[in-house]
């Protein structure tokens, strides 16, 4: 197995022992959330902790990354030490459930890659299936815990596969959630989206800002879009 870590431009981190790698829909996600300097953010699943290392190369105040999976953890806390913003950035062994029952701490930014698989289609690897199935964290229960460590006025955002995000909105709805911002991911130009980036706030929106993101042209080279959009963390 390869063990090195993955190069950005501004850090890098190793991603092997973790339950979520390094992949697009979080890469995506962390890059088009928008944070400032004073956000107290809180990263649900964190993995190997790239979400928080690209929010706080953007400028933020503080990131917590909660993360079940001990192996993540561990992965997560390494690569937190071994960059330019460990003061800022703190990994912790918990399940999020747990956490937001006894964290008083309230939150401007609450990020999340969650579980979204169903029924059987379960993932052979069984710690992969900690991280990625709604048997651990349910669409409920997560909405529940971000209710519980989200200030007023904060947001919540997540990516899931588009026709998963239908039964997720309607949860989120049941639950006092509206969807402020969204960005269909379409894999490659001419078919329709198969990832979708919401960001929810607990308040009444009047209208929800909604773009599209290809990836990738009909070549299957990735578009000039794509590259523009991440080339503050991707080396040339």
């Amino acid at each position: 197995m390869d063990s090195r870590p993955f190069f950005f431009k501004k850090f890098a981190l190793f991603h092997h022992r973790s339950t979520m790698k390094i992949g697009t829909d979080a890469i995506l996600l962390a890059r088009w959330v928008e944070v400032s300097e004073n956000d107290d953010v809180l990263d649900i699943g964190t993995g190997c902790g790239l979400i928080p290392l690209m929010l706080a190369q953007k400028g933020i105040k503080s990131v917590d990354a909660v993360e079940i999976d001990y192996d993540s953890y561990e992965e997560a806390t390494q690569n937190f030490n071994n960059s330019a913003w460990k003061s800022k950035l703190l990994a912790i062994h918990e399940d999020v459930k747990d956490y937001a029952a006894h964290c008083e701490k309230k939150y401007d930014l609450i990020v999340s890659n969650p579980p979204f698989f169903f029924g059987d289609n379960i993932p052979e690897k069984a710690k992969k299936g900690l991280a990625r199935h709604t048997n651990t964290l349910s669409y409920s229960d997560l909405l529940v815990s971000v209710k519980k460590l989200l200030k007023p006025e904060g947001r919540f955002a997540l990516v899931l596969p588009a026709l998963e995000s239908k039964t997720f909105l309607k949860e989120a709805e049941n639950q006092g959630f509206s969807l402020q911002k969204a960005m269909k991911i379409v894999p490659i130009e001419g078919k329709e989206s198969n990832r979708i980036n919401m960001q929810l706030v607990v308040n009444q929106v009047d209208k929800v800002e909604e773009e599209t993101f290809v990836l990738r042209n009909p070549d299957h080279s990735l578009t000039k879009y794509y590259k523009d959009f991440l080339k503050d963390y991707y080396l040339d």
